[in-house]
């Protein structure tokens, strides 16, 4: 089975109200890339990954004018996808749902999330995602009320072999310091930005040692944002969002793996994977980033997953098919990222 997670930038502008595509030559969000050359670029790169499910980071939008699920099996329609069923997690409102599109003749999948419901109160032990979570972040023995902007979409799966397992679909972010003037109010806003991130963290990896306490195969996949611009502050903080979720430095059972973030974590200077590309108009350059992640538990570890990064420049089978490789340039800023696991 093929399982994927894919940051697509701006899917929703390539929609209306409705969920039908706007396949015409007006611009999409994307730099000076219209809306049909985005949806073509699309087509291609899902055609070509062909996951028996897509975990897919910023998706159409859904609101009391829009919906996700439509507007996403529409795409799969058009581009004859067998990956065509759609379900969505919490709705948000970021413009950037997180959702699953998947083979039914393959899977079954349900959103299903667990916690308890806290309201405004907050709870301190995993609440559900759309609670409020309860935390000392600064250690003034003051406890702090962390949310998501974008709640983890968490989902109970079974293959059509009978094989249960979980996925939590996470787009995790620090904000940009919005409204400061100063240098001063530049770093305030950005630590505590980044200190909101590392409860969020916290509190997924709360949800993932619960199901790995219950030998429940788990997969953690999404954007997991600790740059670019974070690196400025990681000494504040001991460890990045995605050491926290994965558990870095516990026991061996209550870990979770990715190979890329493996190797990221072992060097700290060297060649890493890299899931993103950015163009830095100041340096009129490209950055390029290591962001989307594929974790799983050490039970489906030991199953020897092949994990793949669809890169353009880096995975060979894509830099040598030429319409491919400028489909995964026009389509996102962010590249797909595969497992191949028997489940």
């Amino acid at each position: 089975m093929r399982i994927a997670t894919y940051n697509v930038e701006w899917f929703n502008a390539l929609f209306d109200d409705a969920g039908n595509l706007l396949d015409d030559g007006e611009w999409s969000a994307r730099w000076k890339v219209t809306r049909a050359d985005q949806l073509a670029a699309l087509g291609i790169v899902f055609t070509a990954i062909d996951a028996d499910a897509v975990m897919i980071i910023e998706a159409p939008d859904h609101n009391g004018k829009r919906a996700t699920v439509p507007a996403l099996e529409n795409f799969a329609r058009v581009m004859k996808l067998r990956a065509r069923k759609a379900i969505v997690g919490f709705e948000n409102d970021t413009q950037q749902e997180i959702a699953l599109l998947f083979d039914p003749d393959r899977l079954s999948a349900e959103h299903d999330p667990k916690g308890s419901e806290t309201g405004k109160k907050g709870a301190s032990d995993a609440p559900r995602f759309d609670g409020v979570f309860r935390i000392d972040l600064d250690i003034d023995a003051t406890e702090d009320r962390v949310t998501f902007s974008k709640p983890p979409f968490e989902i109970a799966a079974r293959t059509t072999a009978g094989t249960a397992f979980r996925m939590i679909g996470a787009h995790l972010k620090s904000k940009a310091p919005h409204g400061a003037k100063t240098h001063d109010e530049v770093m305030s806003k950005s630590i505590a930005n980044r200190r909101k991130q590392q409860a969020q963290a916290v509190w997924l990896r709360q949800r993932v040692e619960t199901h790995l306490r219950a030998k429940e195969p788990l997969i953690v996949m999404g954007d997991m944002n600790d740059g670019p611009g974070l690196d400025a502050y990681e000494h504040l903080f001991g460890h990045s969002t995605v050491e926290i979720i994965m558990g870095e430095g516990g026991a061996p059972e209550m870990m979770l793996f990715d190979p890329h973030a493996r190797r990221a974590l072992s060097r700290r200077i060297g060649a890493i994977n890299t899931t993103s590309r950015f163009f830095l108009s100041g340096e009129n350059r490209f950055m390029q980033a290591l962001l989307d992640y594929i974790m799983v538990s050490p039970d489906l570890h030991r199953l020897n997953p092949g994990w793949r990064i669809w890169h353009p420049f880096d995975d060979l089978a894509c830099w040598n098919m030429p319409e491919l490789r400028e489909a995964l340039i026009t389509a996102s800023d962010h590249f797909p990222v595969t497992i191949d696991i028997d489940l």
